[in-house]
């Protein structure tokens, strides 16, 4: 294998690592952050109030984007598998 091909290869699973995780930062970022503003606003100072509605909105992210995460994934493992030819030469 080249150089070349080995970043080819590198940039193409940090770009699925950021597509594929994506979805479920950004819900749980907004979860978490809309959790803070009602703890602020109610003076509420429970730590463990942000636990359940982040790891309930998880779990729906996964199964909403489930198909497109899954699509893209064998799409990435296909394509390095089928230039596996290329990369042993």
């Amino acid at each position: 294998m080249t150089e070349g091909q080995v970043l080819d290869v590198m940039r193409d699973a940090f770009y699925n690592i950021i597509i594929c995780s994506a979805p479920m930062l950004v819900i749980s970022l907004v979860v978490g952050l809309t959790i803070s503003i009602f703890q602020t606003v109610t003076s509420i100072q429970e730590q463990t109030l942000t636990f359940v509605p982040k790891v309930l909105s998880i779990f729906i992210a996964l199964i909403v984007f489930g198909s497109f995460l899954m699509t893209t994934l064998t799409d990435y493992i296909e394509r390095l598998w089928g230039n596996f030819s290329i990369y042993i030469r």
